[in-house]
Parts: C-alpha cells; sequence; structure tokens
C-alpha cells in the first residue's frame, strides 16, 4: 500500500491508505484575513502562534503555512513563520506558496521531511517545483491542473495527475511522494461536482495509487451550514479513498466526520481514538469507577431468603 512518510524534527506521520486520515489545518493563510496579512506583512506572528496552536490541540495532524500577501517579502516571512510554527509544535507542515523563492527560503528554514503545497501540470510549474522538492528530500501536492485550466472532466484531470506522477519519477521523486489534489469543486455551482470528485479519487487510488488531499471547504462554498456539509463531504470522499485534507480542524463537525469514518473503517481499532476524543469528563466527585455496575440511581438487589 502506498504511504507518504512526512516529519518535523522529532515526530514522524504517515498518509496511507489503511493509515487513519490525516487532517491538514487550514488557518495559517492571511488569503481573505487583512488583520493577519498586516500583521504577518510586519514581523507580527501573533495571530499565527494562536492559530498554530489552536489547530493542533483541536486534533489537526499537520499545518499548512501559507505567506501569500501581495506586495510583502514571501520568503521572508513564510521562512520566519515556518520556524516560529516548528518551535511550537512537533507537527510537521506543509509548506505552501506559489512563489519558487518563497518555498526555497522555508525550505531551507525547515527541519525534517516537509509537504511543498504545490505543483501544478503546467510545464513551467513542473521544471521549477520539483528539482527543489528532490533537493529538499520532501514530499509534494500536485494539484490536477495545467496550462488548459481546470477541467469539469474527470478524465482531463486524471491524465494531469499521472502527468505530474511521471515526471516526479523523472527527477528520482517516488510515487509515494506525491499527493494528489483532484480539485474539488463547489457543489452550487457544479451540481455534479460532488460526484464526479469522488469517483476521481477512487481512481486516484486504485489506479494510479497515490494518496489525495484537497482543500474540503471549497464543496459548500456558497452554501449554508457550510461546516455540516464539509463534513457529509469529507466521511464520503475518506470511503471513496482520500487520505487526507487542507481544512479547518476547529470545526466540530469535520472532526467528527473523519473520526467516524476512521472508526466505520477499520482505522481505528476499539474505537480508541473516538473515544479520547468525545469521552464525556467524569463529574466533579466521581471516583474511578464509582456508580458502575448498576443504573445510577437505582437500588441493589437484596438476595432471596433463605427457604
Amino acid at each position: 500500500m502506498t504511504e507518504t512518510v512526512v516529519s518535523s524534527a522529532s515526530k514522524e506521520l504517515v498518509i496511507g491508505f489503511d493509515r487513519p486520515f490525516v487532517i491538514i489545518g487550514e488557518r495559517i493563510n492571511p488569503t481573505g484575513r487583512k488583520i493577519m496579512a498586516e500583521e504577518m506583512k510586519n514581523g507580527d506572528y501573533s495571530r499565527v502562534q494562536s492559530d498554530a496552536l489552536a489547530q493542533v490541540a483541536a486534533g489537526a495532524h499537520m499545518l499548512d503555512v501559507n505567506a501569500g500577501i501581495p506586495l510583502a517579502d514571501e520568503p521572508r516571512i513564510l521562512a520566519e513563520a515556518v520556524q516560529l510554527v516548528q518551535s511550537l509544535t512537533d507537527v510537521p507542515l506543509s509548506i505552501d506558496s506559489s512563489i519558487i523563492d518563497a518555498l526555497e527560503a522555508g525550505l531551507s528554514v525547515y527541519q525534517g521531511k516537509a509537504l511543498v503545497n504545490s505543483v501544478t501540470g503546467e510545464d513551467e510549474s513542473l521544471d521549477r517545483v520539483l528539482p527543489l522538492v528532490k533537493k529538499h528530500g520532501a514530499a509534494v501536492v500536485a494539484i490536477s491542473n495545467d496550462e488548459t485550466g481546470i477541467s469539469e472532466d474527470i478524465d482531463v484531470r486524471f491524465n494531469v495527475a499521472k502527468k505530474i506522477v511521471e515526471r516526479a519519477a523523472d527527477y528520482g521523486i517516488p510515487a509515494c511522494d506525491v499527493v494528489v489534489d483532484p480539485l474539488v469543486m463547489p457543489i452550487g455551482a457544479i451540481n455534479t461536482a460532488g460526484r464526479e470528485v469522488l469517483k476521481l479519487i477512487h481512481r486516484l487510488r486504485t489506479e494510479l495509487k497515490v494518496n489525495t488531499t484537497c482543500g474540503a471547504s471549497n464543496i459548500s462554498f456558497g452554501l449554508p451550514n457550510r461546516n455540516g456539509f464539509n463534513g457529509a463531504f469529507i466521511s464520503m470522499a475518506i470511503q471513496a479513498g482520500m487520505t487526507s485534507a487542507i481544512t479547518n480542524p476547529l470545526h466540530a463537525e469535520v472532526v467528527a466526520a473523519s473520526l467516524g469514518a476512521d472508526v466505520m473503517l477499520g482505522k481505528d481499532p476499539d474505537c480508541a481514538r473516538w473515544i479520547r476524543q468525545f469521552r464525556e469528563p467524569t463529574p466533579e466527585g466521581m471516583g474511578a469507577g464509582r456508580g458502575t455496575g448498576r443504573r445510577a440511581g437505582g437500588r441493589r438487589r437484596r438476595p432471596a431468603a433463605s427457604a
């Protein structure tokens, strides 16, 4: 079975078909967050720090770190953010940028084996990003679009993913170190998007035999109760073969959906992870084991009288 190994300086994480689903926290990203963008631009990483700690506490197994701020020194900011987050937590990181110099800066200071987010099927992207991935011994997210854009035809997206995997092999990067993003489209705009991406996830697993990830919240764009919908999508995507997702672990519905799917698919023996996450705390004043063996408030059964 395909296994993608990533690591921090002290902790290893495996993304794989028979492994628990991996949640990659998405919140360290200034896109659409004006206050965070301005703070990071000015060297204030207090919001990065709080977001990192909150996501790990909520159940994130990895963190995505992005510093895409217009007219800012993205290489410097990304490197500083990576160093800060690694000083706060031992979870592995996904280093996220479309700027090659920023990726280089982030990878140069990273301790461990990072996940690079990302490379597309465009020849220019392949020729610039893949040598960098190989140089730093990283894994890489492969986005299933190319010079023609994002196709609604899943056969086209599958072939783009296949092209990236083959080109990665030319650079000495094994298929196990390529995590494919099949591209989740908003179902409110394209009503067949859910059904089609589930088919594509299944094909990527069974035919191309690669691990997968996605920006899970894209599926619910424009809909009410997005968190509930995202949870439903994630549980179905896991059943189809998806092995990780870049999403928000602070949304309880998303975490519950991933943990529940792991239980159903036998990836959580004895429901141990589910129980750890959701077991109700023992009420104050109740000792361990107190009140067990009979219903609370019930009477003890009296022994039968002798004849």
